[in-house]
């Protein structure tokens, strides 16, 4: 009975170092020359559902977790004031155009006057003439005593008068032409307060479109950021979620390994929810600034100390065949072949696309 606890100890050293040596295998002792290992986390582009302009949140229609395509319908703002902005502008517009149609009325009944006033214009033309043509020949026949000083009076009145007549036309020929173009810039007026009620009707049209809050691409909810009857600022945030098309693990090299690694290299990733499966991914950022960097780098062994981030994303087709399965914030191994010619570890060589 002395003895029982050694025996379990020795077990437990006998588990620890089977386990140890299983681990070994895909271990960085235990890799090929050329590929090097970094641990990670599974991470995808976060996305904020936010309301455009403020008002009170009517419903949201996802849980969290739950997957959404592009264009589905999340959440719904309350558009009662909005619509009666629509109804507004809607009349608005309604009235411009009326108001465009009589203006167009005005300018022909304008046109109709002017013509009007030409033709009085010729006509007391006409007249005038004819009392000129009168008079000469009054002033002719007074010479040798034909006609009485009355008829050559008579004559001269009727003659100013048809000057003072043609006169008046043509003021009143002049007016009606001005009057076309006040009411020509009526109808000019008119077309643009058409358009501004049509962009104020577009105006509100649009805000009703965006009170409408959908999925810009394929992805799952993470968070409920808000529930149906708060009241949100512009800008609140109602959920987040995350584009499962744009998932990569992000990991530290040193800077021996992260000289060597370019855009493109190819790397495997393994998670520790399934050590079994082997996905495969490339590399599709190097940070140009080195992280964990002492104070002063004076040394070889220093320089060394020195880590880069690097991302490694997985293939947008592979995730399509598997999109309702991905999940984020899983840890892993990212295993990176720095040397094309380097062969994979037997466990590393049967990948989730294959």
């Amino acid at each position: 009975m002395k003895l029982q606890p050694k025996w379990l100890v020795l077990g437990a050293v006998i588990v620890a170092v089977a386990g140890w040596a299983a681990f070994g295998r895909l271990s960085t002792n235990g890799l090929p020359e050329g590929i090097v290992s970094a641990n990670g986390r599974l991470e995808a582009v976060d996305i904020d559902i936010a309301a455009k302009t403020g008002g009170r949140l009517e419903d949201v229609f996802v849980l969290e977790g739950d997957f959404v395509k592009s264009g589905d319908v999340l959440a719904q703002m309350d558009t009662t004031e909005l619509e009666a902005l629509r109804a507004e502008a809607a009349a608005q517009l309604r009235r411009a155009e009326i108001s465009v149609d009589t203006a167009t009325s005005l300018v022909t009944q304008r046109q109709a006057e002017f013509a009007a006033t030409e033709a009085n214009v010729a006509l007391q033309q006409a007249d005038l003439d004819a009392a000129t043509t009168r008079l000469q020949r009054s002033e002719k026949l007074a010479q040798s005593n034909t006609v009485s000083q009355q008829t050559l009076d008579d004559d001269r009145a009727a003659e100013r008068r048809a000057q003072a007549a043609l006169a008046s036309a043509q003021a009143s020929r002049a007016a009606a032409k001005v009057a076309i173009g006040s009411a020509e810039a009526m109808i000019v007026d008119a077309g643009a307060a058409v358009e501004a009620a049509r962009a104020s009707l577009a105006r509100v049209k649009a805000q009703i479109a965006d009170a409408t809050l959908t999925a810009p691409r394929d992805g799952r909810v993470q968070y409920r950021l808000a529930e149906p009857g708060e009241v949100l600022g512009s800008g609140g945030r109602v959920i987040n979620m995350i584009d499962v098309s744009n998932v990569y693990m992000s990991f530290f090299l040193p800077t021996e390994d992260a000289g060597r690694v370019g855009i493109g290299t190819e790397v495997r990733l393994v998670m520790d929810a399934a050590p079994e499966i082997a996905i495969p991914a490339r590399i599709s950022f190097v940070a140009d600034v080195a992280q964990f960097t002492p104070r002063t780098v004076e040394t070889e062994e220093e320089r060394l100390k020195l880590t880069f981030r690097v991302r490694a994303r997985i293939d947008p087709e592979l995730l399509r065949r598997y999109i309702t399965q991905v999940k984020t914030g899983l840890p892993g191994m990212a295993y990176v072949r720095l040397d094309p010619a380097a062969a994979w570890p037997e466990a590393l060589q049967q990948t989730l696309a294959e």
